[in-house]
């Protein structure tokens, strides 16, 4: 049977590691999006970003979503997130094939009945043009009846400094140089103008440190904001020298592989590995203790059938 994998781009790559790296950043997000009052203390349970759809050849297409989640808190939730570097015609589609996957995923059949729950789904545009909507909708006409449901739009444009702060939308961050992207021609031309920029860059460093100061952020999340907003500043500013040189003079250079992550994920491996060693002197059934762990340390079922 065929396969045909739908690779991603370096954003969506940022933005699927800053989700599930940095996982308390994406409640504010949520928040913001679907006018949700989270209060940053609720469960995040990841599923599967890898999706096999069947096409009408015979074959089947591996699709990558960027992360589909449930939060629990006073009740369950299930949000799919995509990244969009820009618009096109074929991303509804893409939403529709996700969306409809991960229920399918995760459908129940009781007696004759087949139950699908689909999840609330955004987008991230990191580009927009003026005229674009604040949300996108799908409509399924069956025949039983039309049934829609929208998407939401989420502008990152729209966010100064200011309001990511303000708002803890510290995961936009890494995309904040989208913002100054139709001016990098003249900020290679003009000193004065591309010191504005290192300033705004100033900025979000002296923000970032207060906000480890405060014991509000990780030095390991310090880390990995600066580290993926220099992915994004090498990709988007490849052509332009200056831009490149002038934000990374203030943000600071490629954090070591970082270090913070490669410490942290030694120790939840070991922390794992003592846990499914005690399960197993327990005599506890091989598929019980990798619920326990995926539930646990909040693993992929891929990720936690590793450690049995």
């Amino acid at each position: 049977m065929g396969d045909t994998r739908i690779t991603s781009t370096p954003y969506d790559d940022v933005f699927r590691t800053l989700l599930n790296d940095c996982s308390s950043l994406i409640i504010p997000m949520i928040n913001e999006i679907f006018g949700e009052n989270y209060t940053g203390n609720e469960r995040i349970i990841f599923s599967p970003n890898e999706h096999f759809l069947n096409q009408q050849d015979g074959n089947q297409s591996e699709r990558i979503t960027d992360t589909s989640f449930v939060i629990k808190g006073k009740e369950e939730k299930k949000y799919h997130l995509e990244c969009q570097s820009s618009g096109d015609n074929s991303m509804l589609v893409r939403f529709f094939e996700y969306d409809t996957q991960i229920a399918l995923d995760e459908g129940e059949i009781r007696g004759n009945i087949l139950t699908v729950t689909l999840p609330h789904s955004a987008v991230l545009f990191l580009r927009h043009h003026p005229s674009a909507p604040d949300r996108l909708k799908i409509r399924m006409v069956t025949p039983g009846g039309s049934v829609e449901y929208d998407i939401m739009v989420m502008k990152l444009q729209q966010y100064t400094i200011a309001d990511i702060f303000d708002k803890n939308l510290l995961l936009l961050l890494p995309f904040y140089i989208f913002s100054h992207e139709r001016h990098f021609e003249e900020y290679e031309r003009n000193e004065t103008e591309l010191g504005i920029l290192k300033g705004e860059y100033e900025q979000i460093k002296d923000r970032l440190e207060a906000l480890l100061n405060q014991g509000s952020i990780s030095e390991y999340m310090r880390c990995t904001i600066i580290d993926m907003s220099n992915k994004v500043l090498e990709h988007i500013a490849k052509k332009y020298d200056a831009v490149r040189k002038g934000v990374k003079s203030v943000m600071g250079g490629k954090v070591l592989e970082y270090e913070a992550k490669t410490i942290r994920n030694e120790g939840l491996k070991e922390g794992i590995r003592g846990t499914v060693s005690i399960l197993k002197k327990m005599n506890i059934p091989p598929q019980a203790i990798q619920a326990q762990i995926q539930e646990q340390y909040d693993l992929s079922p891929e990720e936690s059938k590793k450690y049995l």
